[in-house]
C-alpha cells in the first residue's frame, strides 16, 4: 500500500523520481526502492514524505 500511495502522490503533482529524491536527500536508486516495495523508508523519512506531500502518515502507510 505504501509503495502504490507515494508512486500515486509523485505523478499527481508531476515530480520525478529524481526530483522527491533531492528534496528527501536520498539517492533516486534508495527512492526507486521505496516505490517498488523492496524497502521501508525509516521513520524520518516517513515523516518528511508526510510533510512533503501534505498527508498524515497514517494515509501513507494505508491505515
Amino acid at each position: 500500500m505504501f509503495a502504490q500511495r507515494i508512486r500515486y502522490l509523485r505523478q499527481c503533482r508531476n515530480y520525478r523520481q529524481k526530483e522527491i529524491a533531492l528534496l528527501l536527500g536520498l539517492s533516486r536508486s534508495a527512492y526507486t526502492l521505496y516505490e517498488t516495495g523492496r524497502r521501508d523508508p525509516s521513520l524520518e523519512t516517513l515523516l518528511r514524505l508526510a510533510d512533503l506531500y501534505d498527508v498524515s502518515t497514517d494515509y501513507l502507510l494505508g491505515r
